[in-house]
């Protein structure tokens, strides 16, 4: 329904193009919308501005990816460890195209860049042959009359396929959402304005070299007896400019003025936006977001850690194991409804090179447990 209280004139100027033309003053000036973009929500959005854009998230989301998957993993039937077993061949090669570390280590990108993760099993007269891995971003929820989820659908092109919710159904793993009673919220969501800052910050800096590597300015047309430029020395003067003054390879060219032209510059220096504090601060909030401690980026500032191992043993111990225990506990709790048996798949602690100084604290208080017998010291060592 058109607005009857739009004023004639106001819809005539919007439906109108924008022509630039020359000042009447015998000023020239660029101005631009001062008001902020900001980067979408979507998984496709913060995977293409995050993950393929920025260096800092990229790293992020691989050392966690990385160090979560690398993560050997042990299974259990009820209270006894099982070194052979049909899971654990399925987990180390879960598909043809994959495997197991692969898999984890796609899982766990999911989970930081969407905030979901889909596993899909496919079997053969009953029995589980392979899990498959699900773009989040090709997945819809269905909801049942009750408001719980009833199925999904998963749409690739044309082609639908609608899997059912539940044990034998597609097993969706998500990051808590305040929000949303169905999907995750994705931690690169939280840090999306330092996202777009740490970004804007290095289209800034290829912009200014692209722009013989200084801020932009404007000429001044101060003619002795007065008047404008004419419309061909105005289009003569911006062509001349954008072949001969503009781009790396001619950085430092002199700009030769004819009369009554004079150079004024334009913009703020670096110093005066303090543009690498910035940068670094903005790449500092990515970091927080993830949780990975910025000294293992490489990101200098306010370093919490004493040294280099300190972090990776916080990282390890704030970031990754309760990630790895909440992927693994809901892949246990799957797999057992789909096979009918009692498993439970846990990390071997002993194996990540990240506890190795709390793992021998560890087995060392347990040597000197006196009190204690070998069962119950192998039970505290998790065992």
């Amino acid at each position: 329904m058109k607005n009857p209280f739009r004023l004639p004139w106001r819809r005539a100027a919007e439906n109108e193009p924008v022509r630039e033309t020359k000042s009447t003053s015998g000023f020239i000036a660029i101005a631009q919308d001062g008001r902020a973009h900001w980067t979408g929500r979507s998984y496709a959005a913060l995977a293409r501005e995050g993950f393929m854009r920025n260096p800092v998230a990229h790293r992020a989301v691989r050392l966690i990816s990385e160090a979560a998957a690398s993560v050997p993993l042990l299974l259990y039937e009820g209270t006894e460890e099982r070194t052979q077993h049909p899971l654990l061949a399925l987990m180390a090669r879960p598909n043809g195209r994959m495997a197991g570390v692969d898999f984890l280590e796609t899982l766990y990108g999911h989970l930081l860049l969407s905030g979901n993760a889909y596993v899909d099993g496919t079997g053969i007269g009953g029995d589980l042959r392979e899990l498959h891995l699900l773009r989040p971003d090709r997945v819809r929820v269905l909801e049942g009359r009750d408001g719980w989820p009833e199925a999904y659908e998963y749409r690739v092109g044309n082609l639908v396929r609608r899997i059912p919710a539940g044990e034998d159904g597609l097993l969706h793993l998500r990051l808590f959402h305040p929000l949303d009673d169905h999907l995750g919220f994705p931690p690169l969501a939280a840090a999306q304005m330092a996202l777009d800052l740490s970004n804007a910050a290095a289209t800034w800096n290829k912009a200014l070299l692209d722009n013989s590597a200084r801020p932009s300015g404007a000429l001044v047309y101060q003619p002795k007896e007065g008047g404008n430029l004419s419309a061909d020395q105005y289009d003569r003067l911006k062509s001349e400019l954008d072949e001969g003054y503009s781009g790396p390879m001619r950085a430092g060219r002199p700009l030769l003025l004819e009369g009554g032209l004079d150079w004024k510059a334009m913009g703020l220096s670096p110093k005066d936006m303090d543009f690498v504090e910035a940068k670094n601060g903005a790449a500092r909030d990515i970091a927080l977001a993830f949780g990975v401690p910025p000294m293992l980026l490489g990101i200098p500032g306010d370093n919490t850690y004493a040294n280099y191992q300190e972090a990776n043993r916080a990282f390890y111990r704030l970031t990754v194991l309760p990630m790895i225990f909440r992927t693994f506990g809901a892949l246990s709790g799957w797999l057992a409804g789909r096979i009918g048996e009692d498993v439970k798949l846990v990390p071997d602690l002993d194996q990540v090179t990240g506890l190795t100084g709390e793992r021998s604290e560890v087995w060392a208080r347990m040597k000197d447990a006196d009190f204690l017998s070998d069962a119950e010291k192998r039970q505290a060592v998790g065992y």
